[in-house]
C-alpha cells in the first residue's frame, strides 16, 4: 500500500494547469547582475589581503570608489547617468569634460552604454564637421 506522505509533491515551476514550463524559462528571466566596474576606466575590483598584527593573511576584496553620476555630453546637449569611480571624476573634470574622455579612451575598457555614448558624440561631430566643411 502505497504511502502519500512518503512520496515528494510534484515540483510546480509556473502557474497551476501549466504544463511543459521547464526551469530554463525562469532562470532565463532573471536580471542580470550589476557589476562593480567602472564605465570609463573599466576599473573593477582587486583582490589582496587583510594582515594582522601577528602577520597572519586573510583574503579580502579592494572595490572601487564607485559613484552613480549625472554627465552633461557638450556635443550631444543631453545628460547620461553612468556609474564611475571618484578618479574617473576627476579625469573627466582634468581632461575637459565627458565627450574630450570618451573620444580619447579605447573601446575596450568601456562600458556597452559608455561606447554607445561615444558613438553618439562621433557621428554628432562628423556630422557638424560636414556642414562646416560644405
Amino acid at each position: 500500500m502505497p504511502r502519500p506522505w512518503n512520496k515528494a509533491p510534484p515540483l510546480a515551476l509556473g502557474p497551476p494547469g501549466a504544463v511543459g514550463v521547464s526551469l530554463l524559462s525562469f532562470t532565463a528571466l532573471k536580471a542580470p547582475s550589476m557589476s562593480r566596474r567602472c564605465e570609463i576606466t573599466g576599473v573593477g575590483p582587486l583582490v589582496g589581503h587583510n594582515v594582522s598584527h601577528s602577520n597572519i593573511k586573510t583574503k579580502r576584496r579592494f572595490l572601487p570608489s564607485l559613484q552613480d553620476i549625472a554627465l552633461q555630453s557638450d556635443s550631444l546637449g543631453q545628460t547620461f547617468k553612468l556609474k564611475i569611480t571618484s578618479a574617473a571624476l576627476r579625469t573627466i573634470d582634468f581632461r575637459g569634460g565627458l565627450d574630450a574622455v570618451l573620444l580619447n579612451s579605447r573601446d575596450e575598457v568601456l562600458s556597452s552604454r559608455a561606447l554607445k555614448i561615444k558613438r553618439q558624440v562621433k557621428a554628432k561631430l562628423a556630422a557638424a564637421e560636414q556642414t562646416t566643411a560644405a
